[in-house]
């Protein structure tokens, strides 16, 4: 008999993601401390200007140019360049972190610079960084730029594999007088919030399949949960069947690991609103059942949950950060897609929750199945809207690479804002149709639906499967993932899972209080 491998539980989360980073302040730059980095972001064009920051000394600016000038540094769009500088008679380093054109940069770039700080700055033997941000002119730093490079520099302090000699997190400061930088401030501690609740998830995110099965997913959530004051629901196989969550149990049926629904509850101020609900998928392990994948690079199928993973730094956010009148709902449905004897079969017919008969020729298509239920269950909660995260169809990746993630939705000033927020943190989503002549492509001569089209359009084929499990007076937007994880180690952070959408979702959700209209 195959017994399932031991639970890891929450407990053996790293205290260095969990805990906040500390922001100290420097007055001035000649009053740096040894081993203290200065780090300046700057635009291409015009390098030869005024100095980025009234903080910074002029004769300091003087040098750094002079560096500029004969390195021929261009600050194009993920340019580095490290040049050492006196001040004080001690030597300092200086991290000059190339942006692009101020015209075309986007929080996205601001919030790569804020990890290259953080990588470069290990690397170096850097303590601490202290920014220097283009404030004082035209607010050539926007508040919302703090944020995403707060965000990025505390991502980029992440470890994959800690070591006992790199325990210990870059710190971070800021340069000025203390009520002079009070707003600043308060930018950076919002950034570094959302950068740990992404961190603290990525070390759920990472583990492989035998160490994260469902249950165990189910342990953590519930960790997470009690941590940030959320209450938190979970349903085994058992209460699966109970709530006919049919679709759930089939997609999980091929594997020893029970599948799991998992509720977490934010109770909001004002319980008369009607709750957001955010639904992730959250598929601990892919083989594509019956329908096997290919052997190559299939060990990446670890991080089919990053759906569910962005709801879970979502809600730890939406707990210790934004606090919305709101109440809020993260559903995490997930489940283990294996080619065991008793799993699903291509031509298999399914009902799910809802009723509705699905005949799966592809049991790949696994990820639409799992949602199916979940976006029924939240539709019985009187939802003012629901968003879901999935690492849907490949087909997603060619339509649009890794830049953004298409998002498809029944609600056109929904799936505007979510854009609008997606591109305010870094978080970049483009918008795919939803025609109804899409919805021709499902038609199955013994079931309601198919879970599958006919190769063509996949992406936008597995948002129409979606559409038809949710109500038509609910507004709802399915954001399909391209970018969930790394396959390397970049300039600006490690290899594994990247947490896309949960920034989204936070500044969303500050800025519209969870509301479609």
């Amino acid at each position: 008999m195959i017994r399932p491998p031991p639970p890891v539980r929450a407990k053996n989360f790293r205290k260095a993601a969990v805990d906040p980073m500390k922001i100290q302040i420097v007055k001035n730059a000649a009053s740096l401390p040894e081993g203290y980095a200065l780090a300046i972001p700057l635009f291409a064009g015009n390098l030869t200007s005024t100095s980025p920051s009234s903080a910074l000394p002029s004769d300091l600016w003087t040098e750094i140019h002079g560096w500029i000038k004969r390195t021929r540094y261009k600050a194009n769009d993920g340019d580095f360049s490290h040049v050492r500088i006196l001040i004080a008679n001690r030597a300092t380093d200086v991290l000059l972190l190339g942006c692009g054109s101020r015209d075309q940069a986007h929080a996205g770039i601001i919030r790569r610079a804020g990890g290259r700080a953080a990588v470069e700055a290990r690397r170096l033997g850097v303590t601490t960084v202290v920014p220097v941000f283009d404030t004082d002119r035209g607010a050539q730093f926007p508040s919302l730029w703090i944020r995403a490079f707060a965000t990025g520099f505390r991502e980029g302090t992440y470890l994959l594999r800690p070591s006992k000699s790199a325990s210990k997190p870059v710190q971070f400061a800021l340069l000025g007088a203390a009520k002079a930088i009070a707003s600043l401030q308060k930018d950076v501690e919002y950034g570094f919030a959302v950068g740990t609740a992404i961190n603290t998830v990525r070390d759920i995110a990472n583990q492989p399949g035998n160490q994260a099965p469902p249950r165990v997913i189910a342990d953590q959530a519930k960790a997470l949960a009690k941590a940030h004051g959320l209450s938190c629901t979970i349903w085994n196989k058992a209460e699966l069947k109970k709530q006919r969550c049919r679709a759930i149990l089939a997609v999980g049926q091929g594997s020893h690991e029970e599948p799991r629904l998992i509720q977490l509850s934010y109770a909001g101020r004002k319980k008369n609103l009607r709750p957001l609900v955010v639904v992730g998928k959250t598929i601990t392990f892919d083989t594509g059942g019956i329908s096997l994948k290919p052997a190559k690079n299939m060990e990446w199928m670890k991080f089919d949950k990053c759906g569910g993973m962005a709801v879970l730094a979502f809600m730890s956010i939406v707990a210790s950060v934004i606090k919305p009148d709101r109440p809020v709902i993260g559903i995490l449905t997930s489940a283990e897609n294996m080619p065991g004897a008793t799993a699903t079969r291509p031509g298999d017919v399914i009902q799910s929750r809802n009723g509705k008969t699905i005949e799966v020729l592809n049991t790949d298509a696994e990820g639409r199945l799992v949602l199916a239920d979940a976006l029924d269950v939240a539709c019985e909660l009187n939802p003012s809207c629901i968003i879901d995260l999935a690492t849907l169809t490949g087909a997603a990746n060619v339509a649009l690479g890794r830049p953004a993630s298409p998002i498809m939705a029944n609600h056109d000033a929904l799936r505007n804002a979510l854009q609008a927020a997606g591109e305010a943190v870094g978080d970049r989503v483009w918008p795919l149709p939803l025609y109804p002549d899409y919805e021709r492509m499902l038609k199955s001569p013994f079931a309601d639906l198919k879970n599958i089209g006919d190769g063509s359009a996949g992406t936008i084929i597995g948002g129409t499967f979606l559409k038809a499990f949710v109500r038509s007076d609910i507004p709802w937007a399915h954001i399909d993932l391209t970018s969930a994880w790394e396959e390397r180690a970049t300039s600006f952070g490690p290899a594994g899972a990247t947490i896309f959408g949960a920034a989204l979702l936070a500044n969303w959700l500050e800025s519209s209080g969870g509301s479609a209209a």
